[in-house]
């Protein structure tokens, strides 16, 4: 006999009023935010109304699950199986009406986004910034008071970077509103999150005796530093572990530099050299020792006066690493390479280069890169901004082509 599907009658749930309105449904933010709001609200006080990204399959999936999913934690040694229910509407990123009456609802008192680096271009209405700037022009004519936008993307200074997107897209009258009710909070996140198989699905199945068309794996290890304001109230996330800091960039920046920047080393270095996954290239002992030299060369630029603690800080990467039961791509890693380089490693370089010093080890992730794109110019397809990486694939040739990818990232 077919299992159920997992929905709201077959695993019990009652209903959390919508007050956080998400952009970016990915397996990510239903492992980072939405976790740590569930975790952090016994009272069942704040629900979430979701909007997808790219492509509306996440939507597709959870509808009919009535937003429940399983989070599937993945040690080194066992799974620990959860079921999420603060998710309360999962909807296409096409539904643009929809975002605008969520967003514009009285009881709504947060905006989170997870749209990725590729998210924050352009400022139209098809743009991220442009719906969100729609959205928030419809709340002014509600009258439905102030509320936090909060970024939680890979970007440095990620709240200040969607604020001005944001304000681009706003006319005037629009802008000064925003400018005055509307806070955008910068954030650091993390939490690896691979992609799902099939086999994580049959694991959710036999777990619970329930079809889940949706589970997410991750690792146990979460981590969310904030820095902003909130208007109109937020849950209390400290209480699941966020921590609140009155400047995010030395946070923002180990994470992006040490374990961003680290990944995209063991990624291009690593699928050269056969390897699959973050677990396997760590095995490498040449690509561990490469690790250590960028994140030497990384640590030395890093914001002082805050107490980062680095050395433990790069113990438990490694130890995250390691971890095979995770088996994070090397090629989910490597996608939109362009984009992630931009902010992973070129400032490590320009930082140096600002010093005086050499910078050979995080050049040597920007020409991994460039020579994995040129060896098949096809892998530039999957990537944001494949039209500008095909003028240089398609007109080039050789070391010619390296040095027109690595010319793209404007390294100063």
């Amino acid at each position: 006999m077919r299992a159920a599907r997992l929905n709201r009658t077959s695993w019990p749930a009652p209903a959390r009023p919508v007050r956080i309105v998400h952009i970016g449904l990915g397996n990510f933010a239903r492992a980072h935010q939405a976790w740590y709001t569930m975790a952090a609200d016994p009272d069942r006080e704040w629900g979430i109304a979701a909007f997808t990204g790219r492509g509306p399959g996440a939507a597709e999936a959870l509808a009919p699950q009535q937003g429940l999913y399983t989070l599937i934690e993945r040690g080194p040694v066992e799974d620990q199986l959860s079921i999420v229910d603060v998710l309360q509407d999962a909807r296409p990123g096409t539904d643009v009406g929809a975002l605008i009456a969520a967003v514009a609802a009285p009881g709504t008192c947060v905006v989170t986004l997870t749209v990725t680096e590729a998210g924050y271009a352009g400022t139209g209405a098809e743009s991220v910034p442009g719906r969100l700037a729609l959205a928030l022009g419809q709340r002014r004519m509600s009258g439905s008071g102030p509320l936090a936008v909060v970024s939680c993307d890979n970007l440095h200074a990620n709240g200040e970077l969607l604020r001005a997107r944001t304000l681009a897209a706003a006319d005037n009258p629009l802008g000064e509103w925003i400018e005055r009710e509307v806070s955008f909070v910068s954030t650091s996140v993390d939490r690896i999150t691979p992609r799902v198989t099939a086999e994580d699905r049959a694991l959710a199945e036999r777990e619970l005796g329930l079809i889940d068309a949706a589970p997410v794996v991750t690792e146990p290890f979460t981590d969310w530093v904030l820095c902003g304001e909130f208007p109109a109230g937020r849950p209390e996330w400290e209480r699941a572990g966020a921590r609140f800091v009155t400047d995010i960039e030395p946070w923002e920046l180990r994470k992006l530099w040490l374990l961003n920047g680290g990944h995209s080393l063991l990624a291009y270095l690593g699928l050269v050299r056969g390897h699959a996954t973050v677990a396997d290239a760590v095995a490498d002992r040449e690509l561990v020792a490469a690790l250590h030299e960028f994140w030497d060369l990384a640590g030395r630029y890093l914001p002082t006066g805050v107490d980062l603690d680095l050395p433990a800080y790069r113990a438990q990467l490694l130890e995250r690493f390691e971890n095979a039961r995770i088996g994070y791509p090397l090629l989910q890693i490597a996608d939109d390479g362009f984009d992630k380089l931009r902010v992973r490693v070129v400032p490590v370089i320009e930082a140096a280069a600002a010093a005086g010093m050499p910078a050979a080890p995080a050049m040597r992730i920007v020409e991994a890169w460039a020579r994995w794109l040129s060896a098949d110019p096809e892998r530039a397809q999957t990537d944001q901004n494949a039209r500008v990486l095909r003028r240089v694939l398609g007109s080039r040739g050789g070391d010619d082509t390296i040095r027109g990818l690595i010319e793209l990232l404007e390294i100063e």
